[in-house]
């Protein structure tokens, strides 16, 4: 059962593709353009490639390094699937043209609209949301909304990611779509004043601040905190008691979602293939193991999720449209650089 509460419910008939094995050809092979760095999705290409017989070639690296290759390749770019981490980078690259439009039955009845592209250019197939955590020992009345972590009683407690990171921006651009820009920088002006320290490393640093008594409050991924529940992560894992979450803004937005998603290359030399390969993430099996293997949040409603997953509890997940963030993520900077927010 998912985790995830009923706003995303799979619908009746939305099932087309589900655990359903693909047809296996003996031919063909696919060129992966990918940000992704998890050890744990080399199952989904060597999955993808026994039940195909399509071979994967992978070029992996920064997203944003990936896109500016893609970019001057050109028409001659060899690149059929680009796979990354946020929706801002997918736009991105949808803006510079190195996407095409797909048409597919499977990704329309798998993928919910808020989480695909308008144009069928891109779609999410994993998601985390970015909630908030706390010290369980210090603090007794804990923000429940992501307003609130601007308040007066806050100061000096919170920790949480440069505003140059993809993840700051897109939270602080959903927040411009709910509140409007005046308001969102009043926001990121007050939480400012709230920082225990200045911004300083990834998720995890912020979620060890809280251990080390350096920070009362963070705001980071779920998925960090659900391999911290599954496996070893040093700083964390041994003082999971000690930390509390609160999935924010459960009475209005919901929890922000961090998008996990690709699309189909602009000049893509196996365009059949590359469809195939974005239908197969979208199946149970695959996305399952985005699940049991990243601590992720399945994109198909329905889904089931890990343990390390299931254990964070249900939630309302915030259905904004993710083109709209993407499209602010430049004024979310921009107002970072305003309020000081390094």
């Amino acid at each position: 059962m998912s985790a995830i509460s009923k706003p995303l419910t799979l619908t009746v008939g939305a099932v087309l593709f589900a655990s359903a094995a693909l047809p296996v050809t003996a031919e063909g092979e696919l060129n992966l353009y990918s940000s992704r760095h998890y050890d744990t999705d080399e199952r989904l290409y060597s999955d993808f490639e026994d039940m195909t017989g399509i071979t994967i070639n992978r070029i992996e690296g920064n997203a944003d390094e990936l896109i500016a290759r893609m970019g001057a390749e050109g028409a001659n770019s060899p690149a059929d699937i680009l796979l990354t981490v946020d929706t801002s980078r997918l736009e991105r690259a949808k803006d510079a043209g190195l996407l095409q439009s797909v048409e597919s039955e499977v990704l329309e009845a798998r993928i919910p609209d808020y989480l695909q592209d308008a144009d069928n250019q891109w779609f999410g197939f994993s998601q985390r949301a970015r909630i908030l955590f706390y010290d369980r020992e210090d603090v007794t009345n804990p923000p429940q909304t992501y307003q609130e972590l601007a308040n007066d009683e806050y100061e000096g407690m919170v920790c949480i990611r440069s505003g140059t990171n993809v993840y700051s921006q897109t939270i602080l651009a959903a927040l411009i779509e709910h509140l409007g820009e005046d308001e969102a920088q009043d926001w990121a002006a007050a939480v400012r004043e709230n920082f225990a320290r200045d911004p300083q490393g990834g998720d995890t640093d912020q979620l060890r601040g809280i251990v080390s008594g350096e920070c009362d409050i963070a705001m980071s991924n779920t998925y960090y905190f659900g391999r911290a529940i599954r496996t070893d992560v040093e700083g964390v894992s041994d003082s999971l008691e000690q930390i509390g979450w609160v999935f924010p803004n459960q009475n209005d937005i919901g929890a922000h979602m961090n998008l996990s998603g690709g699309g189909v290359a602009a000049n893509a030399p196996n365009l059949e293939n590359a469809v195939r390969f974005l239908e197969y993430l979208a199946s149970d099996q695959a996305q399952e193991y985005f699940s049991a293997g990243n601590d992720e949040y399945p994109a198909v409603p329905g889904v089931a999720l890990s343990p390390s997953v299931a254990q964070l509890g249900f939630f309302k997940p915030d259905d904004v449209d993710l083109s709209a963030v993407a499209k602010n993520v430049p004024a979310a900077q921009r107002i970072f650089n305003e309020v000081g927010w390094e």
